[in-house]
């Protein structure tokens, strides 16, 4: 279904100071949610050190480069689609499909790491990956720009996925 927001309404202006803060909000809201997940455990534990990794593991630093402009960037899309009214059904089911899809973002660092699940991990980041297809699909609905700030996102949860799958047959 076509996006029904090329970028060439009034809602691609740029913010104003009220707009402005309000997308500041919206970034940080997604990273502190996003990383909150961090303090339950992470690979600085004995038992992720044991793990034999795959090759293809990128250095540590790179996954919290990577995580803060993916989700300074899906902060911006939520505030695209947010601004377009959550009187409208589309944009309500926009965000909707974006809390699922964050749900099981924040559920996979415990899964994995304080559950010490790698399997189980890997059915959590899989089902994550339909939900952020699908949450790039509701978000074209409202604002095509929006959607395409998430395609970073899904790439990132597509390597992601394939690095679980790596760790959990390794181990």
């Amino acid at each position: 279904m076509p996006s029904t927001n090329d970028g060439s309404t009034a809602a691609s202006r740029l913010p104003d100071g009220g707009d402005l803060l309000r997308l500041v909000g919206f970034v940080v809201l997604v990273n502190v949610v996003g990383a909150t997940p961090a303090v339950l455990g992470g690979p600085d534990s004995a038992w992720f050190q044991a793990l034999e990794k795959p090759w293809f593991y990128p250095p540590g630093w790179a996954f919290g480069v990577a995580w803060t402009i993916l989700f300074t960037l899906m902060g911006v899309a939520l505030y695209r689609v947010w601004r377009e009214g959550t009187e409208r059904r589309a944009v309500r089911l926009a965000i909707g499909a974006f809390a699922l899809q964050m749900v099981f973002n924040v559920a996979w660092t415990p899964t994995f790491f304080t559950l010490q699940r790698p399997g189980l991990a890997l059915g959590v980041i899989a089902v994550l990956w339909v939900l952020v297809a699908g949450t790039i699909a509701a978000f074209d609905r409202v604002d095509r720009p929006a959607a395409a700030l998430l395609v970073p996102y899904l790439a990132w949860v597509s390597f992601a996925t394939v690095l679980n799958y790596a760790l959990w047959s390794l181990n």
